[in-house]
Protein backbone atom coordinates (compact mmCIF):
# COMPACT_ATOMS: atom_id res chain seq x y z
CA UNK A 1 0.00 0.00 0.00
CA UNK A 2 1.22 3.17 -1.06
CA UNK A 3 -1.27 5.44 0.17
CA UNK A 4 0.47 8.89 -1.52
CA UNK A 5 1.49 6.94 -4.15
CA UNK A 6 5.03 8.77 -4.28
CA UNK A 7 6.96 6.19 -1.70
CA UNK A 8 9.47 4.33 -3.57
CA UNK A 9 8.72 5.26 -7.31
CA UNK A 10 10.55 6.98 -9.83
CA UNK A 11 9.48 10.27 -11.21
CA UNK A 12 9.94 12.34 -14.07
CA UNK A 13 9.80 16.37 -14.34
CA UNK A 14 10.50 18.34 -16.93
CA UNK A 15 10.87 22.07 -16.27
CA UNK A 16 12.32 21.14 -13.20
CA UNK A 17 15.23 23.68 -12.38
CA UNK A 18 13.27 26.59 -10.77
CA UNK A 19 9.16 27.42 -10.24
CA UNK A 20 6.82 25.09 -9.91
CA UNK A 21 8.87 21.98 -10.88
CA UNK A 22 11.31 22.53 -8.33
CA UNK A 23 8.52 22.67 -5.99
CA UNK A 24 7.15 19.56 -7.01
CA UNK A 25 10.45 17.59 -7.46
CA UNK A 26 11.00 19.12 -3.61
CA UNK A 27 7.41 17.41 -2.55
CA UNK A 28 7.75 14.53 -3.77
CA UNK A 29 11.21 13.72 -2.22
CA UNK A 30 10.22 14.85 0.79
CA UNK A 31 7.34 11.95 -0.01
CA UNK A 32 9.47 9.19 -0.31
CA UNK A 33 10.37 9.32 -3.93
CA UNK A 34 13.16 6.62 -4.43
CA UNK A 35 14.17 8.25 -7.94
CA UNK A 36 13.92 11.84 -9.98
CA UNK A 37 14.81 12.31 -13.32
CA UNK A 38 14.67 16.26 -13.66
CA UNK A 39 14.96 17.98 -16.98
CA UNK A 40 16.08 21.72 -17.34
CA UNK A 41 15.91 23.33 -20.11
CA UNK A 42 18.97 27.04 -20.26
CA UNK A 43 19.05 27.15 -16.22
CA UNK A 44 21.66 24.28 -15.82
CA UNK A 45 22.38 25.91 -12.49
CA UNK A 46 19.32 25.46 -10.61
CA UNK A 47 18.90 21.99 -12.05
CA UNK A 48 22.10 21.08 -10.33
CA UNK A 49 21.42 22.73 -7.16
CA UNK A 50 18.43 21.18 -6.78
CA UNK A 51 19.99 18.03 -7.04
CA UNK A 52 22.68 18.55 -4.46
CA UNK A 53 19.62 20.01 -2.45
CA UNK A 54 17.58 16.81 -2.79
CA UNK A 55 20.37 14.33 -1.54
CA UNK A 56 17.73 11.78 -0.08
CA UNK A 57 16.88 10.41 -3.40
CA UNK A 58 18.99 9.44 -6.57
CA UNK A 59 18.36 12.31 -8.84
CA UNK A 60 19.71 12.46 -12.49
CA UNK A 61 19.34 15.54 -15.07
CA UNK A 62 18.88 15.91 -18.52
CA UNK A 63 18.97 18.91 -20.09
CA UNK A 64 17.08 19.69 -23.47
CA UNK A 65 15.56 22.78 -25.52
CA UNK A 66 12.17 21.20 -25.61
CA UNK A 67 10.67 24.03 -28.22
CA UNK A 68 12.20 22.39 -31.32
CA UNK A 69 12.01 19.21 -32.53
CA UNK A 70 15.51 17.68 -32.30
CA UNK A 71 15.72 18.55 -28.58
CA UNK A 72 12.80 16.85 -28.02
CA UNK A 73 13.39 13.69 -29.86
CA UNK A 74 17.12 14.27 -28.15
CA UNK A 75 15.05 14.54 -24.82
CA UNK A 76 12.77 11.81 -25.43
CA UNK A 77 15.77 9.43 -26.36
CA UNK A 78 17.96 10.52 -23.55
CA UNK A 79 14.67 9.91 -20.89
CA UNK A 80 13.90 6.53 -21.97
CA UNK A 81 17.58 5.02 -21.61
CA UNK A 82 17.60 6.41 -18.31
CA UNK A 83 14.05 6.09 -16.58
CA UNK A 84 12.56 3.55 -19.46
CA UNK A 85 10.19 2.35 -16.19
CA UNK A 86 9.17 5.71 -14.51
CA UNK A 87 6.18 5.76 -12.31
CA UNK A 88 5.06 9.27 -12.56
CA UNK A 89 5.39 12.24 -15.45
CA UNK A 90 5.03 15.86 -14.78
CA UNK A 91 4.73 17.32 -17.95
CA UNK A 92 5.57 20.89 -16.40
CA UNK A 93 8.15 22.48 -19.03
CA UNK A 94 6.41 25.57 -20.73
CA UNK A 95 6.97 28.94 -21.52
CA UNK A 96 5.44 31.90 -23.67
CA UNK A 97 8.90 32.04 -25.56
CA UNK A 98 7.84 35.60 -26.36
CA UNK A 99 5.07 37.62 -26.05
CA UNK A 100 3.90 38.84 -29.55
CA UNK A 101 0.49 39.92 -30.86
CA UNK A 102 -0.88 38.96 -34.06
CA UNK A 103 0.92 41.69 -36.88
CA UNK A 104 4.43 40.32 -34.85
CA UNK A 105 4.37 36.41 -34.94
CA UNK A 106 6.11 34.20 -37.01
CA UNK A 107 5.55 30.83 -37.95
CA UNK A 108 8.76 30.50 -36.10
CA UNK A 109 7.52 31.16 -32.77
CA UNK A 110 4.08 29.35 -33.45
CA UNK A 111 5.73 26.21 -33.96
CA UNK A 112 8.55 26.96 -30.74
CA UNK A 113 5.28 27.69 -28.40
CA UNK A 114 3.31 24.69 -29.87
CA UNK A 115 6.13 22.61 -29.45
CA UNK A 116 6.93 23.25 -26.01
CA UNK A 117 3.82 23.89 -24.25
CA UNK A 118 1.80 20.63 -26.27
CA UNK A 119 3.86 18.86 -28.70
CA UNK A 120 6.17 17.63 -26.04
CA UNK A 121 3.35 16.75 -23.77
CA UNK A 122 1.92 13.92 -25.96
CA UNK A 123 5.55 12.33 -27.33
CA UNK A 124 6.90 12.74 -23.88
CA UNK A 125 3.92 10.28 -22.67
CA UNK A 126 4.08 8.28 -25.45
CA UNK A 127 7.70 7.13 -24.80
CA UNK A 128 7.26 6.75 -21.23
CA UNK A 129 3.48 5.02 -21.09
CA UNK A 130 4.20 1.27 -22.86
CA UNK A 131 6.23 1.00 -19.37
CA UNK A 132 3.38 2.06 -17.05
CA UNK A 133 1.07 -0.40 -19.27
CA UNK A 134 3.17 -3.20 -19.01
CA UNK A 135 2.95 -2.57 -14.72
CA UNK A 136 -0.36 -1.94 -14.55
CA UNK A 137 -0.18 1.44 -12.74
CA UNK A 138 1.15 5.28 -13.44
CA UNK A 139 0.43 8.36 -12.61
CA UNK A 140 0.92 11.45 -15.68
CA UNK A 141 -0.01 14.98 -14.40
CA UNK A 142 0.40 17.50 -17.13
CA UNK A 143 0.22 21.51 -17.04
CA UNK A 144 -2.46 23.86 -18.31
CA UNK A 145 -2.97 27.34 -17.47
CA UNK A 146 -5.88 29.70 -16.73
CA UNK A 147 -4.78 30.92 -20.38
CA UNK A 148 -6.52 28.26 -21.55
CA UNK A 149 -9.90 29.11 -20.28
CA UNK A 150 -9.39 32.87 -21.02
CA UNK A 151 -7.46 32.92 -23.94
CA UNK A 152 -4.34 34.66 -22.39
CA UNK A 153 -2.84 38.29 -21.56
CA UNK A 154 -1.82 40.51 -24.62
CA UNK A 155 0.68 38.95 -26.98
CA UNK A 156 -0.09 35.27 -25.45
CA UNK A 157 -2.85 33.89 -27.33
CA UNK A 158 -0.93 31.29 -29.21
CA UNK A 159 0.58 30.18 -25.33
CA UNK A 160 -2.88 30.24 -24.42
CA UNK A 161 -4.22 27.95 -27.55
CA UNK A 162 -1.08 25.43 -26.43
CA UNK A 163 -2.50 25.04 -23.08
CA UNK A 164 -5.70 24.73 -24.16
CA UNK A 165 -4.41 21.41 -26.28
CA UNK A 166 -2.92 20.62 -23.21
CA UNK A 167 -6.40 20.24 -21.43
CA UNK A 168 -7.61 18.56 -24.02
CA UNK A 169 -4.76 16.02 -24.58
CA UNK A 170 -5.40 15.38 -20.91
CA UNK A 171 -8.77 13.98 -21.33
CA UNK A 172 -8.18 11.92 -24.68
CA UNK A 173 -4.93 10.44 -23.20
CA UNK A 174 -6.44 9.71 -19.90
CA UNK A 175 -9.74 7.45 -21.87
CA UNK A 176 -7.44 6.12 -23.58
CA UNK A 177 -4.71 4.63 -20.37
CA UNK A 178 -7.31 4.61 -17.75
CA UNK A 179 -8.37 0.95 -18.73
CA UNK A 180 -4.25 0.01 -18.09
CA UNK A 181 -4.73 1.42 -14.83
CA UNK A 182 -2.74 4.72 -15.49
CA UNK A 183 -3.93 8.28 -14.77
CA UNK A 184 -3.88 11.47 -16.32
CA UNK A 185 -4.95 14.21 -15.15
CA UNK A 186 -3.96 18.54 -15.23
CA UNK A 187 -3.32 20.96 -12.78
CA UNK A 188 -4.27 24.72 -14.40
CA UNK A 189 -2.47 27.68 -12.21
CA UNK A 190 -3.28 30.81 -12.36
CA UNK A 191 -0.78 33.77 -12.14
CA UNK A 192 1.62 32.31 -9.81
CA UNK A 193 4.25 34.26 -8.25
CA UNK A 194 7.25 33.14 -9.54
CA UNK A 195 9.93 33.44 -12.26
CA UNK A 196 7.85 33.43 -15.70
CA UNK A 197 6.05 35.82 -14.31
CA UNK A 198 9.06 38.02 -13.79
CA UNK A 199 10.18 37.15 -16.88
CA UNK A 200 6.59 38.08 -19.32
CA UNK A 201 4.85 40.28 -17.25
CA UNK A 202 4.86 43.99 -15.85
CA UNK A 203 4.77 44.90 -12.15
CA UNK A 204 1.28 46.32 -13.46
CA UNK A 205 0.11 43.07 -14.74
CA UNK A 206 0.82 41.45 -11.93
CA UNK A 207 -1.04 44.02 -9.98
CA UNK A 208 -3.57 44.14 -11.96
CA UNK A 209 -4.32 40.09 -11.41
CA UNK A 210 -3.82 40.05 -7.73
CA UNK A 211 -6.80 43.11 -7.46
CA UNK A 212 -8.79 40.71 -9.98
CA UNK A 213 -8.39 37.44 -7.50
CA UNK A 214 -10.67 37.26 -4.81
CA UNK A 215 -8.75 35.83 -2.85
CA UNK A 216 -6.73 38.97 -3.39
CA UNK A 217 -3.43 37.14 -3.90
CA UNK A 218 -1.47 35.48 -6.67
CA UNK A 219 -0.58 31.39 -6.13
CA UNK A 220 2.86 30.21 -5.13
CA UNK A 221 4.71 27.21 -6.37
CA UNK A 222 4.12 24.87 -3.70
CA UNK A 223 0.59 25.12 -3.80
CA UNK A 224 0.08 23.79 -7.34
CA UNK A 225 2.55 21.47 -6.30
CA UNK A 226 0.62 20.43 -3.53
CA UNK A 227 -2.39 20.00 -5.46
CA UNK A 228 -0.14 17.58 -7.71
CA UNK A 229 0.96 15.61 -5.01
CA UNK A 230 -2.95 15.08 -4.15
CA UNK A 231 -3.43 13.78 -7.49
CA UNK A 232 -1.07 11.00 -7.20
CA UNK A 233 -2.06 10.04 -3.95
CA UNK A 234 -4.61 7.23 -3.34
CA UNK A 235 -7.57 9.83 -2.22
CA UNK A 236 -7.35 10.92 -5.86
CA UNK A 237 -7.69 7.04 -7.39
CA UNK A 238 -11.04 8.15 -8.89
CA UNK A 239 -9.93 11.25 -10.90
CA UNK A 240 -9.24 10.90 -14.38
CA UNK A 241 -9.41 13.04 -17.36
CA UNK A 242 -9.46 16.43 -14.78
CA UNK A 243 -7.98 20.00 -15.01
CA UNK A 244 -7.83 21.33 -11.51
CA UNK A 245 -7.78 25.06 -11.69
CA UNK A 246 -5.96 27.22 -9.06
CA UNK A 247 -6.10 30.37 -9.58
CA UNK A 248 -7.43 31.72 -5.82
CA UNK A 249 -11.12 32.43 -7.40
CA UNK A 250 -9.65 34.28 -10.78
CA UNK A 251 -11.24 31.90 -12.66
CA UNK A 252 -14.76 32.91 -11.07
CA UNK A 253 -14.18 36.71 -12.75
Amino acid sequence: MNPNGIAGKTAVITGASRGIGAATARMLAAAGAARLVLHYSSYQQGAAELAVELANCQVDLIGADLSTDAGLTGFINQVKATAPDADILINNAGHLVHRAKMPEFTFDLYDRVMTLNSKSVYFITQALAPAMIAKGSGHVINLSSIAARNGGGPGATIYAASKAAVSCITKGLAKELAPAGIRVNAVSPGTVDNYFHEKYSTQQMLDTAKSLTPAGRLQNNEEIAGVIAFLLSDAASGIHGQTIEINGGMYMV
